[in-house]
C-alpha cells in the first residue's frame, strides 16, 4: 500500500513512469479507497502505461481485459471446456455403470449420479478469463480493463456489478468472491460516452499531451542515448507537429520512437531535410505528412 502521494511519484518513477502531480494523487486515492480509477485522454497519451506502472509500483499481478465491440460478461469472465469435460466422461462411463449398478429405479441411479456431480462440474474445466482471474488471484492483482469505451453498453451493467461486489457466479460452480480486493484502472479513448453509472462508480483521471518539460523529461529518461540537444529540439518539433489540424497527433511513444531511430542514424541536430526524412516515423497518415511537409522549417526550428 503506498504511504503517500509523493510515495507514489517515487515508485512510479523507479518503473520508469514519470507521474504529474495530479496523476500521483489519483492513484494513491484509487489505491487507499479501493475505487476503480478511469483514465481517458487521447490515444498515445500513456494510459495503459500507467495501470502497467500502477500494478508494478504497488506490487501486483497485472491482468489485462482488452476490450471490443461484442466482449460479453462469459467472455470476460471464463470459458467451460467442453471437450475436457467430454473426455472425463468417456474415460469414467465404465465407472460410473459400476456406481449406479445396484439402484433399484431410474430415480434411485438419478440420485447416485446427482452425488458425484462435482466430478463433472468443476473448476477443473474451468478456463479462467480475465475478470476471474483477477478476482480468484492468490497474490493481489490490478485489472486492466483496456479502452472499455470499444465494449457495448451492456457490457457496463456487468462491470458495475463486478466492481460493487468483487464477485462473479458461475452457473456451473457457484459465487466466487474476491481473494483480494483487486485494483481496477479503466482506460478509454472516447470513442463513445460512457454511462453515469459507471463513472460515478470511478475516480476520474484525464490524461492529456504532456508539456514540453514533462515530455522531455520522459524522453531523456526512456531514452538517454539521445543526446540533450537533440532531444529538447525533437520534443520542440513534436509539439509544433501537435498545433497543426492532424488526423492523428503524435504520440508520446512515437516521440520517444523518433528520437531513437535520430541517434541510431547519428543525428546531432534537426534539420528540415532529416525531418522530412523520418516523417513517417511520428506521423502515422500521409495526408498529415503531406502537411507537415510544406512546414519543415517551421517544425524544425531554427
Amino acid at each position: 500500500m503506498f504511504t503517500s502521494a509523493d510515495d507514489v511519484s517515487a515508485r512510479l518513477s523507479a518503473q520508469g513512469y514519470l507521474p504529474s502531480r495530479e496523476i500521483a494523487i489519483a492513484v494513491f486515492l484509487a489505491d487507499r479507497l479501493e475505487k476503480p480509477i478511469l483514465v481517458e485522454g487521447p490515444a498515445g497519451v500513456g494510459k495503459t502505461d500507467l495501470a502497467r506502472a500502477f500494478a508494478a509500483a504497488a506490487d501486483r499481478e497485472l491482468v489485462r481485459l482488452q476490450c471490443y465491440e461484442g466482449l460479453d460478461e462469459a467472455k470476460a469472465i471464463y470459458e467451460w471446456e467442453y471437450a475436457k469435460q467430454l473426455l472425463y466422461t468417456q474415460l469414467l462411463r465404465e465407472r460410473v455403470a459400476e456406481r449406479i449398478a445396484s439402484a433399484g429405479s431410474l430415480a434411485e441411479a438419478a440420485d447416485l449420479i446427482s452425488a458425484e456431480g462435482n466430478v463433472f462440474f468443476s473448476e477443473r474445466f474451468l478456463l479462467p478469463r480475465a475478470v476471474l482471474r483477477a478476482i480468484s488471484s492468490e497474490r493481489p492483482a490490478l485489472l486492466l480493463v483496456d479502452e472499455v469505451d470499444k465494449a457495448d453498453p451492456e457490457f457496463e451493467a456487468f462491470l458495475l456489478e463486478v466492481l460493487s461486489d468483487w464477485a462473479v457466479t458461475i452457473p456451473e460452480v457457484g459465487t466466487v468472491r474476491a481473494r483480494h480486493v483487486p485494483r481496477v484502472v479503466l482506460t478509454s479513448n472516447a470513442a463513445r460516452e460512457l454511462s453515469d453509472a459507471l463513472r460515478r462508480r470511478c475516480l476520474h483521471l484525464h490524461l492529456d499531451y504532456p508539456t514540453a518539460e514533462r515530455e522531455l523529461a520522459i524522453l531523456r529518461a526512456r531514452a538517454p542515448e539521445v543526446g540533450p540537444a537533440l532531444a529538447a529540439q525533437v520534443v520542440e518539433a513534436v509539439t509544433r507537429l501537435r498545433a497543426l489540424d492532424l488526423r492523428k497527433a503524435p504520440s508520446i511513444a512515437e516521440t520517444l520512437d523518433w528520437a531513437r531511430a535520430l541517434a541510431v542514424l547519428g543525428a546531432e541536430a534537426l534539420e528540415p531535410a532529416l525531418v522530412d526524412e523520418t516523417l513517417s516515423l511520428v506521423l502515422k497518415h500521409e495526408a498529415d505528412a503531406e502537411k507537415a511537409r510544406g512546414r519543415l522549417r517551421e517544425i524544425a526550428g531554427p
